[in-house]
């Protein structure tokens, strides 16, 4: 088929009803331009809308795709069918687990569709590169206007197809019968989300939020990946909290980081000079795989960043104790900012005006009883204080505690544990969290990753927000993490 550009562009965004706003789909390898079927020819990619969609089959109006068993089949779904009938044909596009330039699909009880021996199938996130490539489906465009057909990431030739409603990853025939076997048209879920959260769809964690010109960003760990081993950073904006565009890839460290190409962690961004740095944990995916840390640098808070030195801005042996990890930064009233980091020990220290170098003979340990990782450092009225994460992130007991002090650097009273899990509604492992003000306010939210409801764990985490209110003597109430 051919295709005719449209001339508007289009972004995907999601809601706090969880209903996707479903537009048409766009093209993305330059532009985001999109494009409308008119005719046979060969398939051109497309751009999908994250979150909550149902996909019906093109030429089987009324039954759409969905799990029974695990296997993946073709089923009617109505208005008057059973709540669990709803909630099996409803799934959530995602980040693709393989690359972020495709997508995976997860079910309603955290699961993801993926193929195994050809069949279509759905089951549980192992983060290994096998499933993540299993679980991956590129999109282009399919039989007719306004519909997608799902190719295999690691089976290009390969496209999911129903045959007798089962549904089957198949080499790809030229032919209309597989063309139209081939086709779904993405609808509004027979089952919307009923939560806020996740705030963004997908697995993500660490996630560092900031206001840059009176608007919200967020930049989290690309997760569930076996043993954290992703490589990249995105970049999401909002207004409102609630509503959150996806601005892709800011760095690769593949192809961007000379140092560094796995372990791509925890990154937070800082604005200083005109421009915006972005700093992050990295290590080698073989070798020596000891974690450093590194700073990027961009003209935008969308990026795209460049290692801005070429080298480690901290090496793993450049300090003894702990891993060098977890790096943030505090900017005070006075235009002085200090850099954070380390896990098992804590360091601090002032950066230059530069961003990106500092006095190493001033770094100081300022390690609090019971911190883990995860430093966050924020003044309010005056004082200051100094957030971590306690226990391994694997753990459900994963939380965050606070102290307080008199300048950046301490000395910390510890206050307490702020952020912990809530077994009662299915909430574990929250922690390695961020803060920010609403601007020109005394509102504070607090942005955290807890294991993904309802069957994550410490590898298939997922990004929340929540508010956090403080006591009349500036103590920090407990946050009751919600769903």
């Amino acid at each position: 088929m051919t295709v005719v550009p449209w001339r508007t562009t289009a972004a995907s965004t999601t809601g706090a009803s969880g209903f996707v706003r479903i537009r048409i789909l766009v093209l993305s390898v330059v532009a985001a331009a999109a494009f409308v079927v008119v005719a046979d020819g060969p398939a051109h990619a497309a751009t999908l809308p994250t979150g909550a969609v149902s996909l019906e089959a093109v030429i089987q109006a009324g039954r759409y795709v969905r799990h029974i068993d695990y296997l993946g089949r073709l089923d009617p779904v109505t208005s008057s069918s059973a709540n669990q009938t709803k909630l099996d044909a409803t799934f959530t596009v995602v980040n693709g687990l393989a690359s972020p330039t495709c997508y995976s699909f997860q079910t309603k009880t955290g699961m993801f569709l993926r193929h195994r021996d050809y069949r279509v199938r759905v089951d549980p996130n192992t983060g290994d590169a096998t499933f993540r490539a299993d679980a991956t489906f590129c999109a282009v465009d399919g039989s007719g206007s306004g519909t997608v057909t799902l190719t295999s990431y690691n089976y290009p030739d390969r496209r999911i197809r129903h045959r007798d409603y089962a549904l089957w990853l198949d080499t790809y025939q030229d032919t209309a019968a597989f063309r139209a076997d081939s086709a779904f048209r993405l609808v509004a879920p027979w089952a919307p989300r009923t939560t806020r959260g996740p705030v963004i769809p997908g697995l993500f964690a660490d996630p560092h939020i900031a206001v840059f010109n009176g608007r919200y960003y967020l930049y989290p760990t690309t997760d569930g990946y076996a043993s954290w081993a992703g490589t990249y950073y995105k970049a999401f904006s909002s207004t409102d909290l609630v509503n959150w565009t996806d601005h892709g890839v800011i760095l690769d460290h593949g192809p961007d980081v000379s140092w560094a190409d796995n372990s791509a962690w925890a990154p937070a961004v800082a604005s200083a000079n005109g421009r915006y740095y972005l700093y992050f944990s990295g290590g080698a995916a073989s070798g020596n795989t000891a974690k450093q840390l590194g700073v990027a640098v961009a003209d935008s808070p969308t990026g795209p960043f460049r290692d801005a030195l070429g080298r480690p801005l901290i090496r793993s042996d450049q300090f003894s104790g702990g891993q060098a990890i977890d790096p943030v930064v505090f900017t005070d009233d006075d235009g002085q900012s200090y850099l954070y980091w380390g896990q098992g020990v804590a360091r601090a220290v002032r950066l230059n005006a530069d961003m990106t170098s500092f006095d190493a003979a001033q770094v100081r340990v300022v390690t609090p009883s019971g911190y883990n990782e995860a430093p966050f450092v924020f003044k309010r009225n005056g004082q200051y204080y100094f957030m971590w994460s306690e226990n391994d992130t694997r753990s459900e007991d994963y939380r965050v505690a606070y102290a307080t002090g008199p300048s950046p650097l301490g000395p910390w009273t510890r206050r307490g544990v702020v952020l912990q899990k809530r077994l009662e509604v299915g909430i574990k492992g929250t922690g390695h969290h961020s803060v920010v003000r609403a601007p020109g306010s005394d509102t504070w939210h607090i942005a955290y990753h807890r294991f993904a409801v309802p069957a994550g764990n410490g590898t298939n985490r997922e990004t929340a927000i929540d508010r956090m209110e403080f006591n009349a003597d500036g103590t920090i109430r407990p946050v009751v993490p919600t769903l």
